[in-house]
């Protein structure tokens, strides 16, 4: 339960404030456990990063593959692929696996991240192989590269609304992918 309150805790900083606000004093703070009882659970701080990655994105990637499977088409499994990772921007367990910069975190913690982001473009070569793309992981890749952009707008808190973003992102995805 307590390693389950200090990641709560983790998310909750690294959404409020960033990379600076996760400190094992503020996480001790947050749940009342002293300072040298963060370090009985956590090495460091990419740890805890790490172990939010392992514990929110296979949710995340759940909420994609769920979103995708409610659609008939090929067409609408794209779409889907791109809408909800755009919406899930706002959620605070992809904020704060996104607050912290992969140059903290160590090699073996890093490898696990682009193994889950691999995974989450895997989704997608299914619908593009059906769309007739002679190259289908390439234009997962490519078309995960469109997401990351939108997302990367979305968080700078741009000019363009939420949904303007995911529009264009949608718009560019669907029009890539057929050609």
């Amino acid at each position: 339960m307590q390693r389950a309150a200090l990641l709560d805790a983790a998310r909750s900083l690294l959404s409020e404030g960033g990379t600076e606000a996760l400190t094992f004093p503020a996480l001790a703070e947050r749940t009342g456990l002293a300072r040298s009882s963060v370090y009985e659970y956590f090495r460091s701080r990419a740890a805890v990063v790490e172990e939010l990655c392992e514990v929110d994105f296979p949710v995340w990637a759940a909420e994609v593959s769920a979103a995708m499977e409610r659609e008939g088409t090929a067409e609408a499994k794209v779409e889907a692929y791109v809408r909800q990772q755009l919406e899930l921007v706002g959620d605070r367990r992809h904020r704060a696996v996104v607050a912290i910069s992969a140059g903290e975190l160590d090699a073996g913690a890093r490898e696990k991240i682009r193994a889950a982001h691999g995974g989450l473009v895997a989704m997608i070569v299914e619908a593009l192989s059906q769309m007739g793309h002679s190259e289908p992981r390439l234009a997962a890749m490519l078309l995960q590269g469109i997401v990351d952009a939108a997302v990367r707008r979305i968080e700078l808190g741009a000019a363009e609304v939420p949904s303007a973003v995911a529009d264009a992102a949608v718009g560019m995805a669907l029009r890539g992918v057929r050609g």
